[in-house]
């Protein structure tokens, strides 16, 4: 009975991280380019149940089972393994703000790749995001509103001199006759990018390539354009509300456990 216990509260807590996970992605369903988080639930391995306390057990018409008869499985409960970022590019929408830029997929050659901005992060590292809602600060310096620096292909901080520049398809940032091309990063397997905040990551293993320079690579940059969420708030939504009830149907089952232990230990005890 205690392993009922344990499985139904492994569950809750499953469900629970499952909602923090949803909630999150609510919360962030207008924040430009951010990239929605998909829960992995697993189960623990199963115990595979044996009858061990006779050596035969009679079941009828002067039939027995054999000692150590098998009574099948027995889960032990679930947990959420992790969470995965959905890389799927999200709608785009027209601001008319010209630090506004949207980076909109073209053919890749790998089918887990993905395009990003190189932005300078606090630690000097650099850090890939797709969401262009950049602004300029106090000594004309392109930056995310957060403030880190946004690179171009060589990897230096782009002075924009003011809010009055324009990007071509290319990604080319053109001030004042001089042009700049706007750091794009090709990662050929998103999924060893880490998520860091601020819709940011960090690649956590080998390099990022040069999308001009890779073969296969092609894209373009909307200036006056943003890449929306790619949550889909409908579909959260109902998720939420199944996580919810799922987590409530595994408290009931904890609860009934307890009754069953309250019944075990204050009214057959005393009987015996």
């Amino acid at each position: 009975m205690l392993r009922g216990f344990y499985t139904a509260a492994s569950g809750m807590i499953a469900q629970q991280r499952r909602q923090e996970a949803l909630s999150n992605n609510m919360a962030n369903a207008n924040t430009p380019g951010f990239k929605s988080d998909q829960g992995v639930m697993r189960a623990f391995p199963e115990l595979l149940m044996q009858r061990m306390e006779a050596k035969s057990l009679p079941t009828g018409r002067g039939l027995h089972v054999p000692f150590n008869q098998e009574l099948g499985g027995l889960n032990t409960g679930t947990y959420l393994q992790e969470t995965v970022p959905d890389f799927a590019q999200g709608d785009i929408r027209e601001t008319g703000i010209g630090t506004d830029l949207a980076l909109v997929n073209g053919d890749l050659p790998d089918e887990e790749g993905s395009l990003y901005f190189t932005v300078q992060h606090e630690d000097g590292e650099a850090r890939y995001t797709r969401n262009g809602n950049f602004t300029v600060d106090g000594q004309g310096y392109l930056v995310t509103q957060t403030g880190n620096y946004v690179l171009d292909e060589e990897g230096s901080r782009i002075d924009v001199g003011g809010m009055d520049f324009d990007v071509a398809s290319d990604g080319t940032i053109n001030v004042a006759g001089n042009d700049t091309p706007l750091g794009i990063a090709y990662i050929n397997d998103a999924n060893s990018l880490v998520k860091e905040g601020d819709t940011s990551f960090r690649l956590e293993e080998g390099e990022a390539e040069n999308a001009r320079q890779t073969p296969g690579v092609n894209f373009s940059v909307q200036q006056n354009h943003l890449e929306r969420s790619n949550v889909d708030a409908g579909k959260t939504m109902t998720e939420m509300m199944n996580t919810y009830r799922n987590f409530e149907m595994n408290q009931r089952v904890l609860k009934a456990y307890d009754q069953s232990m309250d019944k075990a230990v204050n009214e057959i005890g005393r009987l015996t």
